[in-house]
């Protein structure tokens, strides 16, 4: 899941990014409307948390062009205006959701995951296969009754390869969902995470390198 967090309040944007990385989402983060778009034009995001004051482009206008563009990502209103006239309207501008400060974190994360899994192909909450039971909820992964204790992105790029149902999944594709644009897109990441995953996962291995393409759980 990739979110982009468009806050023009930087200590606050830097936080709640950084927040959401450590809850295992890769988070990109503007701080004003122009980027906003510009990142939107480039990436394709699941969730853009979007404040409604941001400058040069305001959040309202940031709004009404993603609502324009379909398939568009989830949108999240993140706004000191909490009164209910405030919301209706934010609601009204095409806003998938509304949440005003002060805010609990937590309730941020489940609204952000919420949209999340709302913004693409519907899934079963425990997704199952060779053995594997991914409990996306619970954050809980199993192999033939063992629990098994991942990391947040090897549980990501776990979740990508049961989702895909057995079809290959490109380097390319787990970099855009389970790492933000600060990657470096010629690093080896993807290899370092699937090879801790594979060791994790034990034997007999499930993970295959279909060489020049990707990665497949058949």
């Amino acid at each position: 899941m990739r979110i982009l967090v468009a806050e023009d309040e930087k200590m606050l944007a830097d936080a709640v990014s950084e927040g959401l990385r450590d809850s295992g989402l890769a988070v990109d983060v503007v701080y004003d409307g122009a980027a906003a778009l510009d990142r939107c034009r480039v990436n394709d995001y699941d969730v853009v948390v979007l404040d409604r004051g941001l400058p040069l482009v305001h959040g309202d206008d940031v709004c009404r062009s993603l609502i324009g563009d379909q398939p568009g990502p989830r949108i999240l209103l993140l706004t000191a205006a909490s009164a209910v006239p405030d919301r209706v309207r934010g609601l009204e501008l095409g806003a998938d959701d509304y949440l005003p400060k002060p805010f609990a974190f937590t309730e941020l994360v489940a609204r952000v995951r919420s949209l999340g899994r709302r913004s693409r192909p519907a899934a079963p909450p425990v997704l199952e296969r060779a053995g594997i039971s991914l409990d996306t909820a619970r954050h809980r992964v199993v192999r033939d009754d063992h629990p098994l204790p991942l990391t947040k992105k090897e549980f990501t790029v776990l979740e990508e390869l049961l989702r895909a149902d057995g079809a290959v999944v490109s380097s390319e594709q787990l970099l855009e969902t389970a790492w933000d644009e600060n990657i470096d897109p010629f690093t080896n990441v993807v290899r370092v995470t699937m090879t801790s995953l594979r060791r994790k996962l034990g034997e007999p291995g499930v993970i295959e390198t279909v060489s020049g393409v990707g990665y497949r759980i058949s």
